[in-house]
């Protein structure tokens, strides 16, 4: 009987289980606390030590025989990874382009063995602790990943459509395509505010200069990123968007009040805290309202224990930026990686001398002037953080997923968002678009693509030459474009941040001075008009890359109807907002029906019955128009759009025509949304 009972209890035991399955320690918060301090528990100061570091390493390979003597020469710490990481016993390692971690174009089998080669190496230590793999992909002007990769327009594009979607669409994909190279951290998004024509360091990097527009789509990529299942970390705190120093090459100062920066610097990081960001970038920037000791936020307590941890309660890994550059520097060199870890980050990133700044801070915690509690505080952190991402578990990603990395739909993407992001600040005369007997003469930096907007022209119809000169022209140069433009029927010069390069504002001024219709293209920075606002067309693309030039040339040809709003002012000349288009039809639905009319006219719309379909619709629009009804004007144009997505992808209407009506369908429910 005590058997039979005995059986009947564990039988009913056993169907609780197999109804509510037992957890593992790892899936509470207090069985993965218990895991990670059981960890702790058999780590050595040493381990402890090389967890707080994130460094780079020169090589192809984890044990590259070519860059053997280029690491011990650079003091990387050993002559490949696998010494670096058997010697330090590193938390982690940055990835770069001129470390040849990644190269130009991408190998991505190279990077993907790589990742997974060095995981291999850190979980056959004593310690089996997983490495995070990091780098900068921000998209747009800083982009390690570059093709066959997708190569994304970047973040003052990204505030340029004002799109939350967009934003977390290429996020998503730049999460997806680092995930499939084995590496799950990225030093992105920039949440700093870009509010200084004169910045730079950070200028299209930004998402703008509007503090609600950053803090937006800051937080749409940092869930982005976090669904990808991979690291990010908003930077720089705790605001890098006010200065004209580069904290590469110099100490910035930021003069802003505790106001201004709890409304414009700090709000974006705000965001990205509530929406769960696992790091923070420190900069090395000075900002006197928050400590008034002249050291940078990376060195400062007072702004990153006082101001980001206790008073905006962020939990998360703070990570110093680079301990390489000039602004972290105001120490001596044995000091800056100890004076960033009192000051209150968690992970010391990148110091210039790996051997230097390890000892450093063995010798500061054997000293006492580092108490081990505090260590143990950012090893905690560290590997909780790793434990979170999944890497205890999993560090290594599958070779087949490299076939995720620029598919065709991640690289349309891009495309849509480049070719929504360019703006038209200016256009006397309706000098744009240009016609298919134009005669047309592009000149420009060679930074600045005048060769390859020249050949997309040329692809659709346009008559184009081109001349590419240096960032700063000779006179030489000068002159040699002043007599190509002399011989064109109209000029386009493309620029690269001119605002800052007199020798660019002369070949603009003297080609105007030949009487040519004018166009200028910004190819990076939108400020550029400052210095000559009398031109007669002037764009701007907010990046260089090719994905960016040739929505810039669709635009030029009128294939793409221009619809990106100016994320930031160019002062005395144009606001915050600023943006024209190529539609003259009154925004209304009656409007749009006469946009409908000319389109038909360019053979843009396939059929009468397609044609009837859109107008009809139209029609419904006016009537709520009319009436005032506005939510019924915006929902009728949210089906509206629908409408146009399915005759485009039946083949009834051209892309030039779906430009046209979702650009107008778009302003018209902004339109009506802001009359709500």
């Amino acid at each position: 009987m005590k058997n039979r009972h005995l059986l009947s209890i564990l039988s009913f035991l056993l169907a609780l289980m197999l109804i509510f399955p037992a957890h593992t320690f790892a899936d509470s918060a207090s069985g993965t606390e218990d895991l990670i301090r059981d960890k702790m528990n058999d780590m050595t100061l040493e381990e402890k030590i090389g967890q707080l570091f994130v460094v780079h390493v020169y090589g192809q390979t984890p044990t590259d025989p070519d860059y053997e003597q280029t690491n011990l020469d650079r003091n990387r710490g050993g002559k490949n990874f696998k010494e670096v990481i058997e010697n330090y016993h590193i938390g982690g390692v940055l990835y770069f382009n001129w470390t040849h971690n990644i190269e130009k174009p991408v190998d991505t089998e190279q990077v993907n063995a790589l990742s997974n080669g060095l995981q291999e190496i850190a979980m056959d230590q004593k310690s089996e602790i997983p490495l995070f793999v990091a780098t900068d992909q921000e998209g747009g002007i800083v982009q390690r990943v570059t093709s066959p990769g997708t190569v994304f327009p970047g973040n003052m594009a990204l505030g340029a459509t004002r799109s939350e979607e967009y934003a977390a669409a290429s996020a998503g994909i730049l999460g997806e395509e680092l995930s499939s190279l084995g590496i799950n951290t990225n030093y992105a998004p920039v949440a700093d505010v870009n509010v200084n024509p004169a910045n730079p360091v950070i200028g299209v990097r930004s998402f703008g200069e509007d503090p609600d527009l950053v803090s937006r789509l800051t937080a749409a990529q940092v869930s982005a990123y976090q669904e990808e299942n991979v690291m990010a970390s908003a930077k720089h705190f705790p605001g890098h968007g006010d200065t004209d120093v580069d904290s590469h090459y110099g100490l910035p100062v930021i003069n802003h009040d505790l106001e201004t920066l709890h409304e414009v610097d700090l709000k974006p990081f705000k965001a990205a805290i509530d929406a769960g960001i696992d790091s923070i970038m420190s900069g090395h920037i000075v900002v006197p309202a928050l400590d008034d000791s002249g050291l940078p936020a990376t060195l400062s307590k007072p702004i990153l224990t006082g101001l980001l941890r206790e008073e905006m309660g962020f939990d998360g890994l703070i990570v110093t930026d680079s301990l390489g550059m000039s602004g972290a520097n105001v120490v001596p060199e044995d000091r800056v990686a100890v004076e960033a870890f009192k000051a209150g980050n968690d992970v010391l990133l990148n110091p210039p001398n790996v051997e230097l700044a390890y000892n450093s801070m063995m010798e500061a915690v054997e000293s006492g002037e580092i108490s081990e509690e505090r260590v143990n505080e950012s090893v905690f952190r560290i590997l909780k953080a790793k434990m979170d991402k999944g890497l205890f578990d999993d560090p290594y990603t599958d070779p087949g997923a490299i076939e995720e990395i620029g598919t065709d739909d991640h690289l349309q993407t891009a495309e849509d968002i480049a070719d929504k992001s360019i703006t038209l600040v200016k256009n006397e005369n309706d000098l744009l678009p240009l016609k298919g007997n134009d005669e047309v003469f592009i000149t420009g930096p060679s930074a600045a693509e005048p060769d390859l907007l020249s050949d997309q022209l040329n692809e659709k119809g346009i008559e184009a030459n081109s001349m590419a000169t240096g960032t700063s022209p000779s006179d030489t140069e000068i002159k040699n474009a002043v007599a190509n433009a002399r011989e064109a029927e109209k000029v386009i010069v493309t620029t690269y941040t001119a605002n800052t390069n007199e020798a660019q504002e002369q070949l603009v001024q003297e080609i105007e001075a030949t009487g040519k219709p004018v166009t200028v293209a910004a190819i990076r920075n939108p400020y550029d008009l400052m210095v000559f606002p009398e031109v007669d067309a002037y764009l701007t693309t907010y990046g260089f890359q090719d994905v960016s030039v040739k929505a810039l040339a669709k635009v030029i040809a009128g294939e793409v109807n221009p619809s990106g709003k100016l994320p930031v002012t160019i002062p005395e000349l144009y606001d915050y907002g600023h943006g024209l288009d190529y539609v003259d039809t009154p925004r209304s639905a009656d409007g749009m029906k006469t946009l409908v009319d000319n389109l038909i006219e360019q053979g843009e719309i396939e059929d009468d019955s397609t044609a009837r379909s859109i107008t009809m619709h139209l029609t419904s629009v006016s009537h709520y128009e009319k009436k005032d009804a506005s939510e019924k004007v915006v929902k009728h144009m949210k089906s509206f759009k629908q409408l146009i997505n399915h005759h485009k992808n039946n083949g009834k209407i051209s892309a030039k025509a779906h430009s046209y009506l979702m650009t107008e369908a778009d302003q018209l429910i902004e339109k009506w949304k802001t009359a709500q």
